[in-house]
C-alpha cells in the first residue's frame, strides 16, 4: 500500500513536470554542476550512495530468501524506494546467514566499503549544507516534480533502512537496542557510519541435508 501510495502520489499529486527537467539530469549525470543549485547537486549524489549502502545490506539478507534482492538492489540505482518497496514487503525475517561469500558478497560486507560510503555521504552532506542555496531549494521543491519526489524519496529511504537494520545486526551477533536506535535516528549518515563498523558475517556451512538459497548474482 504504501508503494501504490507512493506511485499515485508522485504522478498525480506532486508538481508538474518543468521545462529544463530532462536537460537538468543530464547535467547532473555529467557532472556539469555550475549553474545548479549545490544542495540539488548533493541530492542527486546521495541518492547514488544511498543504493549502495542498501546494497551493503540487501544482498546478504538476500541470501535465504524466497526471491533474490538482487534485482531490487539494482533496480534502487534507478527508482530508488520505488524498486526497493516491492522486496521489503514481500521479504521474510532473515536474521542468520549459511554458506561461504563470494567475491562480490565480500566487497559490500566489507568495512572498507562501508568507509567509502561514509566519506561519500559526509562529503555530499557538507557540501550540500554549506553551500547550498535552501530558499532556492524549496522553491524547486514546490514546483518541480524531479527535485519533490527525489527528495520524498530520500527520506523514504531513510525511513525504510531500520527495516533491514534489525536482521542485519542479528547475523553480526549484535544486540545492542542502543545501536539500533543510534543508527535508525540518525537519517543517512548513521547507515553509512553503521556499515563502516559493523563486524563481517561469519560464514557458516550449511549442515547437511539442509540447503541454501543463492540468491545473488
Amino acid at each position: 500500500m504504501l508503494w501504490v501510495g507512493f506511485v499515485v502520489y508522485a504522478f498525480n499529486f506532486a508538481p508538474p513536470d518543468q521545462p529544463d527537467t530532462l536537460e537538468l539530469i543530464v547535467n547532473l549525470s555529467a557532472g556539469q554542476w555550475e549553474n545548479i543549485n549545490p544542495t540539488v547537486v548533493a541530492l542527486f549524489n546521495i541518492m547514488g550512495v544511498w543504493p549502495i549502502a542498501y546494497t551493503c545490506v540487501l544482498l546478504l539478507d538476500g541470501r535465504n530468501q524466497k526471491i533474490p534482492a538482487w534485482p531490487f538492489a539494482l533496480g534502487s540505482f534507478a527508482l530508488g524506494a520505488f524498486a526497493l518497496l516491492p522486496y521489503l514487503a514481500l521479504r521474510d525475517p532473515n536474521a542468520s546467514f549459511s554458506g561461504r561469500k563470494n567475491l562480490l558478497l565480500r566487497v559490500v560486507d566489507s568495512r572498507w566499503t562501508g568507509a567509502v560510503v561514509t566519506l561519500a555521504t559526509v562529503i555530499l552532506l557538507a557540501g550540500g549544507i554549506t553551500y547550498g542555496n535552501w530558499s532556492d531549494f524549496c522553491h524547486q521543491w514546490q514546483t518541480s516534480r524531479f527535485i519533490h519526489v527525489m527528495s520524498l524519496d530520500f527520506c523514504l529511504l531513510c525511513l525504510l533502512f531500520p527495516l533491514l537494520l534489525k536482521d542485519d545486526m542479528a547475523r553480526r551477533g549484535l544486540t545492542q537496542p542502543g545501536i539500533f536506535w543510534a543508527v535508525s535516528l540518525v537519517p543517512m549518515l548513521g547507515a553509512a557510519v553503521y556499515l563502516a563498523w559493523r563486524p563481517p558475517v561469519q560464514e557458516i556451512e550449511p549442515t547437511p541435508g539442509s540447503t541454501t538459497a543463492d540468491n545473488y548474482p
